[in-house]
């Protein structure tokens, strides 16, 4: 194959995603975790040797735009590398997210070894090389994946406590190789463990990661055994310049201005806590966009500090959601879709807290905030293609104790889906993981098999869409009923504003949470940590998202 050609390009796009597509479904597979196996609650992508990413598969916006940190703290921290090498991170400010969110990153090595060692080789395409340590190669490629794990320690089962600290949240993992040419590090391996509730769950889901990254880096095996090194590095240097390319235009479509919106979170989850704002402006000019967050509160006592890499995957989100309408073709999403933004985030904000700063909930909240703002500072420049917002919030959920039947521990997480903003063509979805989330719901069977509670309603909930020419969608109710004294921590938004509708469309209805023991209903607020007793009830009420439009007048 000789240069790139736009068919040759279209081959290696696919090829290239088919990789991380493949990681997932292995992923999946072979995970033990409800949230992980049922939820889907992990993503997989592609990167270069030198970090840049080259593809994604279809998983989490908040995991995916992230992840380029982690690749970048374990090139900066963990070189040289040999094959057969992981590593590891959950370290928010060392290329993590939050610490349940594990990434695991592996070079994989091609191409031959006689210009470093000056003895000629004879290789066919694609053999995977294993230098000595004499004459290591740099890797050609990284595989990674980052799976939400349900339990990592910390005060609170489900590792998402209403933490001021990060010691507070759970075990804290520096970019360090959990595997060395091939050799798993038993001491690291076991040192995580210990210090989670659920060590098996966590031994099989670590393993399902090691397994998806087998595939991911046969899969590229495979293709550089058909294609050639050079043809495969070629091709992706070219991907990435068509997607600099394809959202330059987007962004050129884009009046030229500033654009300024201001949101909310209702609070950081520490008594007295007044609401907290986020504030972006976007200045477009040309085929370049910026996006300035001055304005936005310092960082908080609470958990819903959110490090950098987050506000940047949540504004790259929002741009690429853009571009694909803008430029009305399907956009590849690698480090070129990157290209045309520059992020100015203030030290010492919510968005680029000091250590030790808690961090759990700013991963899943504020991310979904930064977007509302985002996508509110756009629908100025773009009217008639931005929707109102959704419900803003992943209605996080985690509870844990011990298994009446076995006397085992157990810890739950699960995120919960919401009403989504209507748009200037369509009404919005109802009961949808919205944004930044982009998992399933646990089904009933599963979350009653796996733990000893009843799901005794799970359904929509009417009318909590807002009205308008186009109705927000509606959001969800879920009421579990435990069998077992748990410890319960909700961690949810848009309990004290709802989600702002557009052009004269109403906002959606707040979410709500409620406490049923007996006859006696009370509500809870939105985060609290509570111990309950065996019957008691929860039950939890998503937002809608806002109404687009004036509502239509009734005819005369």
């Amino acid at each position: 194959m000789s240069n790139p050609t736009a068919v040759s390009l279209s081959i290696f796009r696919y090829l290239f995603a088919s990789v991380a597509e493949e990681m997932g479904v292995t992923l999946g597979r072979a995970a033990y975790s409800p949230n992980i196996k049922e939820r889907l609650d992990f993503s997989c992508a592609l990167f270069l040797g030198d970090g840049r990413m080259l593809a994604q598969a279809a998983h989490i916006p908040v995991h995916l735009g992230a992840m380029p940190a982690s690749v970048q703290a374990a090139i900066a921290q963990c070189a040289p590398f040999a094959p057969g090498d992981v590593v590891i991170v959950n370290d928010p400010y060392q290329g993590g997210n939050h610490l349940p969110d594990i990434t695991l990153v592996s070079p994989v090595f091609f191409g031959n070894p006689s210009s470093v060692i000056g003895h000629p080789v004879t290789l066919s395409p694609g053999h995977l090389v294993t230098p000595s340590p004499l004459h290591r190669l740099p890797p050609s490629f990284f595989v990674a994946s980052r799976a939400h794990h349900a339990d990592v320690g910390g005060m609170s089962p489900g590792s998402m406590p209403l933490s001021t600290e990060i010691y507070q949240e759970g075990i804290i993992i520096p970019p360090i190789k959990l595997v060395a040419a091939g050799q798993r590090n038993e001491a690291v391996w076991q040192l995580i463990l210990r210090n989670v509730r659920t060590p098996d769950e966590r031994n099989g889901d670590l393993a399902a990661q090691l397994a998806a990254h087998a595939i991911g880096q046969k899969r590229l095996e495979e293709i550089v055994t058909r294609y050639s090194l050079a043809d495969a590095l070629a091709h992706a240097d070219a991907l990435i310049d068509y997607a600099k390319t394809l959202t330059e235009t987007a962004v050129a479509h884009i009046p030229d201005g500033r654009y300024t919106c201001t949101d909310y979170l209702d609070d950081d989850g520490q008594p007295g806590s007044p609401p907290i704002p986020i504030q972006v402006t976007i200045t477009v000019q040309g085929r370049q966009m910026h996006v300035d967050f001055t304005g936005t509160a310092p960082a908080v006592r609470g958990n819903l500090n959110a490090v950098p890499a987050i506000a940047q995957s949540a504004v790259a989100y929002c741009l690429r959601c853009a571009a694909l309408a803008l430029v009305q073709t399907d956009l590849p999403m690698n480090e070129g879709a990157f290209a045309p933004l520059t992020i100015t985030i203030p030290p010492g904000s919510l968005l680029d807290p000091p250590q030790p700063h808690a961090v759990a909930a700013g991963n899943v909240e504020t991310s979904q905030r930064i977007t509302d703002a985002v996508f509110g500072a756009l629908a100025q420049a773009l009217p008639n293609l931005i929707p109102a917002a959704s419900q803003g919030t992943m209605n996080n959920l985690t509870f844990g104790g011990k298994d009446p039947g076995t006397g085992r521990p157990f810890a739950y997480y699960e995120t919960m889906g919401g009403g989504a903003g209507a748009g200037p063509e369509a009404d919005g979805g109802s009961g949808l993981h919205v944004h930044m989330s982009n998992t399933l719901n646990t089904p009933v069977e599963a979350l009653e098999y796996n733990f000893p509670l009843q799901l005794e309603q799970y359904s929509l909930r009417p009318h909590s869409g807002g009205a308008g020419r186009h109705t927000g969608g509606d959001g969800l109710v879920r009421t579990i009923r435990f069998l077992t004294p748990v410890t319960v921590t909700v961690t949810s938004e848009r309990r004290k504003r709802g989600a702002f509708g557009l052009h004269g469309g109403q906002d959606g209805r707040p979410g709500r949470n409620s406490l049923l023991q007996g006859q006696t209903s009370t509500e809870l607020p939105g985060k609290f940590t509570r111990q309950l007793n065996a019957e008691d009830v929860l039950q939890i009420e998503t937002p809608g998202g806002g109404g687009w439009g004036p509502s239509p007048q009734p005819s005369p």
